[in-house]
């Protein structure tokens, strides 16, 4: 069962790392967060409609956990503008492992063992390197990213803990919090007006259309891991989640072009290694 787990936690990382890398190569992030969450939105609206609520007691968390996901949703696309997606995507995912262990050690009394410990060093360790290896970023491109990944632990631990309130309803605890994406494109026509949502439907159709898939690939993606954190330890969940890094710096280089130094692939490894280390 926890090959099982792990072989579709890995399937998330894979399908993270690819709606990671549709936002970032579209040119107007914005817009394209916006369509994804249209996606989400629509589809988890219709779709958590024909199912039974989940309890009372999931509630608290699926409303945190969503109004969480919108400050999320913003976040990523500042952190995306001001760097490339291989140097933006490993520091926000690389630093969200040790916090969600760290989390779950404090609010859920998951342990920490030795080789937790060595993971959370290697993490930290490859993303100060990564952050020196690339002196072209700023401080508050970085800062923004560190930031992103401390997001990402916090809904991650309130989904870990507010899952399990929801007597085996993982399905429908997941739908009814992605209805709060919303909330991202109201934030979005709220800057912008209607007309620059609904706009580049024909004038840049490619744009609205790859953006709409990326929102599908992503309820899949996390949809998957909040299932899994059901019985899973958060930490190890995470961890597994997060070896996406290594795979999204691949895309960028083959899809998008981005330069990759040797060097960087060898910090993009480590932090890897420490994610697997987490999930021992």
């Amino acid at each position: 069962m926890l090959s099982y787990t792990g072989g579709l936690v890995l399937l998330a990382a894979l399908l993270h790392a690819s709606w990671n890398a549709m936002l970032h190569g579209n040119r107007d992030r914005y817009l394209s967060m916006a369509w994804m969450s249209i996606a989400i939105a629509l589809i988890s609206t219709v779709a958590a409609l024909m199912l039974p609520l989940p309890p009372a007691a999931a509630w608290p968390y699926i409303v945190a956990s969503g109004l969480v996901h919108i400050v999320y949703n913003i976040n990523l696309v500042r952190s995306y503008s001001s760097s490339d997606l291989a140097v933006a995507y490993p520091i926000a995912r690389g630093s969200s492992p040790l916090l969600v262990a760290l989390g779950a050690a404090l609010f859920a009394h998951e342990a920490i063992t030795p080789i937790h410990a060595l993971g959370i060093a290697l993490i930290s360790g490859g993303i100060l390197t990564l952050a020196l290896l690339d002196r072209h970023v700023s401080r508050a491109a970085a800062l923004t990213a560190l930031t992103t990944g401390a997001i990402i632990a916090l809904y991650t631990v309130i989904d870990g803990i507010g899952v399990r309130q929801s007597d085996g309803q993982a399905l429908a605890y997941t739908l009814w919090m992605f209805t709060f994406y919303w909330g991202t494109v109201l934030v979005f026509v709220a800057r912008r007006g209607i007309t620059g949502l609904l706009g580049p439907i024909r004038s840049n159709p490619a744009a609205v259309t790859s953006s709409f898939v990326g929102g599908l690939v992503s309820i899949g993606a996390y949809g998957i891991v909040i299932w899994a954190l059901q019985s899973g330890a958060m930490g190890m969940v995470s961890a597994l989640r997060e070896t996406s890094v290594v795979m999204v710096v691949l895309i960028g280089r083959v899809f998008l072009r981005e330069a990759v130094s040797a060097k960087r692939w060898a910090v993009c490894v480590v932090v890897a290694v420490g994610a697997i280390c987490l999930g021992l």
